[in-house]
């Protein structure tokens, strides 16, 4: 029984009273003008429509739109038509009300946001992948109407990320892999950046659980050390700080701990080798915006007299803010005991609004101000994107969320105008972000005055004149130069526009040839070339034929004479009478999954007598040990795929209901581990290395690639193990080995 059940209707009622009573305190402190008739109302409304039902927890349902509401008010900053749309946001999908009823109570402002939400309730993704692609483009495009509706959305994922303990592990999956996916960019593109390290480590604690908690256990380990070192770096600052007479917060922030693990497994390396584990954040009061950037440089200038700077890790975000918003100046310093350690510098303001992102406007009453206009600069970008959606939902997520998580570099055209491009953008990206006319006739660019490949990858400062020929057509391979969305869905169209034209010059060809030479077109006319030339379906031949890649013949009309073959020489070809390609079944030796199971339960990875009841993903190579997660294929098979595989991200988002939580039972057998070795190259080091894994720890090598250069040597190894602690091991003992500098496992 869930501990909510065990009260009584009076407690009960007292719980949703005093969550009520925190809304309001909350909003009442808050700048904005008091409007509490129409919050109670809503919440009136609210808690009637929503009588009797619960969430699964156990927990009377009106809870959570009441946990939204206060998200949305103190968490994000905004108002009361916010909190009455937080209030109601689930009505409409839930009850018997109607939007229609939403506005006679309580206006037509009210009701287009309820609307907004109720469209795209639920999760991005689902069974019908399509449709709710399609329902993220609606999010995306009711930003341009009324960006609340979006500020909603993210406080009501976020309370479900907060309570996502009640729902079983394959839904957690689910929702935990969309959030990270999609929801966490778009919080950061927002400016919510608050709301995106908290969503990233909620996702992070249920797709990890034990690396969370040794992260967090190893964070509280070095906090002693951590701020010893911390207040020897900032006693000087502060003494100076004073003495500008300056109103401040000046402490040290954490790094979150998903992106602590993001450091270690993409730089391989150990939680103490994360050497900018935390950075400390100046936050100064200032009466006057226009002072804002000047005393940043005077703070700035102080920190440099005191401690040298890295020269590569200045980042002036306060003279040129990025696209969400974003102002801070970002300086790395090195204390006095060796450490580098980063410092934000920002004013009160500028914190708030890199806190709350857009939603900060409400608090400063900015209006449409700079902030806004770089938000509709960011929705411009995906405009043709949301216009043109990509028929396949995933590569439309896939091109939304390249504007959605990219660093950003400034570059300038010719006559002095600045583009904000993703870091990476090429001369390409940029002709396209111009225009698409410019882009599928671009042949170079000039930059700088050099000529350069339209492949050529720009830099912040770079002036970029983009040279164009009416002869130039889009090419296919273009694709692999582009990296904004805005590039890559113009491309696409181009192309698409293009292949239609040759697709219907393809066909009046065919069938003038058909016409020429008196063939009667039937419909097994078609079918029968389109086996003779290889083809995949019909637009592919009429393509094929359009692009002269295949002559319009008399070979053409050989395919369509009625073969003349005797039963001897049928049976020749196929002497069972079917198909002569076999489908074998690849992992032929595996279960198939009882249609039955619970996937609510825990799903035993077992191997015994011969028979194992999953697959080995080839793409991430999962050994026991690894957290990972079970997906039922088409074949009613469990394919083991590592957490943090990348493939799985799509998998969560597209087909979470076919997850399983997956867990490692009786496996008795060997594993293919890939470890890769770098040092220093000295005489005699391949030999211990071999001779440490085959004969001291008597482990089975399967490939072995070693490279040397310049005094420094590369290697990488297959080697049978039977669980991760062999190879943590493994690679524990290899880097004891003279001149080995880092040993670890790859996927």
């Amino acid at each position: 029984m869930n501990d909510t059940q065990k009260y009584s209707q009076e407690q009960e009622d007292e719980i949703i009273n005093q969550a009520y009573r925190n809304l309001l305190e909350g909003y009442l402190n808050s700048n904005h003008r008091k409007k509490v008739e129409i919050i109670e109302k809503a919440f009136n409304f609210a808690r009637m429509a929503h009588a009797g039902a619960r969430r699964r927890s156990g927990e009377p349902y009106i809870l959570h739109p009441i946990a939204v509401a206060t998200i949305v008010s103190q968490e994000i900053g905004l108002g009361s038509t916010s909190i009455c749309s937080a209030l109601l946001h689930d009505v409409v999908e839930d009850t018997e009300y109607t939007v229609e009823d939403i506005e006679t109570q309580f206006g037509k402002k009210i009701a287009t946001i309820v609307d907004g939400l109720t469209k795209i309730s639920g999760g991005i993704f689902g069974p019908q992948a399509s449709a709710q692609a399609e329902n993220f483009r609606k999010l995306l495009l009711t930003m341009n109407e009324d960006i609340r509706v979006v500020l909603i959305k993210m406080a009501d994922r976020l309370h479900n990320m907060r309570t996502l303990s009640s729902m079983p592990p394959a839904k957690q999956y689910k929702i935990a892999g969309e959030t990270l996916y999609i929801y966490a960019p778009l919080a950061h593109r927002l400016g919510l950046f608050a709301i995106k390290t908290e969503l990233e480590d909620l996702s992070f604690k249920y797709e990890h659980p034990e690396m969370y908690e040794k992260i967090g256990e190893q964070i509280a380990e070095s906090a002693e050390r951590r701020n010893e070192i911390f207040e020897n770096f900032a006693k000087p600052i502060r003494e100076r700080l004073d003495k500008m007479g300056l109103t401040y917060d000046f402490r040290a922030r954490v790094k979150s701990r998903y992106s602590i693990w993001r450091k270690m497994e993409t730089k391989h390396i150990p939680f103490k080798d994360v050497y900018d584990l935390y950075a400390a954040r100046i936050v100064f009061d200032c009466e006057h915006e226009q002072d804002e950037k000047r005393i940043c440089w005077n703070i700035y200038s102080d920190i440099t007299d005191l401690y040298k700077h890295h020269p590569d890790r200045i980042r002036d975000w306060v003279s040129t803010p990025k696209a969400n918003g974003y102002r801070a100046l970002h300086i790395t310093a090195m204390g006095p005991d060796g450490n580098w350690i980063e410092v934000q510098i920002r004013s009160r303001r500028m914190y708030d609004v890199d806190e709350r992102g857009f939603a900060a406007h409400w608090k400063y009453k900015i209006g449409e101000g700079e902030e806004e206009s770089e938000l509709a600069v960011w929705l411009e970008t995906i405009e043709d994107i949301l216009k043109n959606p990509e028929p396949n939902a995933i590569d439309f997520l896939d091109t939304i969320k390249l504007n959605l998580f990219a660093s950003e570099i400034m570059v300038f055209t010719p006559n002095g105008q600045m583009l904000t491009l993703p870091k990476d953008a090429s001369v390409l990206d940029m002709a396209f972000n111009l225009h698409t006319e410019i882009g599928t006739h671009c042949i170079a660019g000039q930059v700088n005055h050099k000529l350069v490949p339209l492949s050529h990858k720009l830099s912040t400062g770079d002036q970029v004149e983009i040279l164009t020929s009416q002869s130039q057509k889009p090419q296919a391979d273009w694709d692999k130069f582009l990296v904004t969305a805005k590039g890559k869905t113009r491309l696409r169209l181009a192309l698409r526009h293009d292949r239609r034209q040759i697709i219907e010059r393809g066909e009046q060809m065919l069938f003038k040839f058909f016409e020429e030479n008196d063939v009667k077109v039937d419909s097994d006319t078609l079918p029968r070339i389109i086996s003779s030339e290889n083809a995949q379906n019909k637009e592919n031949l009429f393509f094929m034929i359009g692009n002269n890649e295949i002559a319009l013949s008399p070979q053409i009309l050989k395919a369509l004479k009625p073969a003349n073959m005797g039963i001897f020489s049928k049976f020749l070809r196929n002497p069972f009478g079917t198909s002569n390609k076999v489908a074998v079944p690849a992992d032929a030796d595996v279960k198939a999954v009882d249609e039955k199971i619970n996937k609510n339960k825990v799903y035993w990875l077992e191997n015994s007598g011969g028979k194992r009841n999953y697959i080995l993903a080839d793409c991430c190579r999962p050994i026991p040990g690894d957290d990972v997660v079970g997906f039922i294929n088409k074949d009613n098979k469990v394919v083991v795929h590592k957490m943090d595989c990348e493939q799985v991200a799509k998998l969560k988002t597209s087909y979470g209901s076919r997850l399983l939580d997956t867990k490692w039972g009786n496996v008795e057998t060997t594993f293919l581990a890939v470890v890769k070795i770098e040092g220093r190259d000295r005489m005699g080091i391949l030999h211990e290395i071999i001779n440490l894994i085959s004969t001291n720890l008597s482990l089975n090598i399967r490939r072995l690639d070693i490279r040397a250069n310049e005094g420094v040597f590369q290697c990488e190894l297959d080697v049978l193990i039977s669980n991760v602690l062999v190879v943590n091991s493994l690679c524990k003992s290899l880097k004891k080995v003279d001149g080995v500098t880092s040993a670890t496992r790859i996927s």
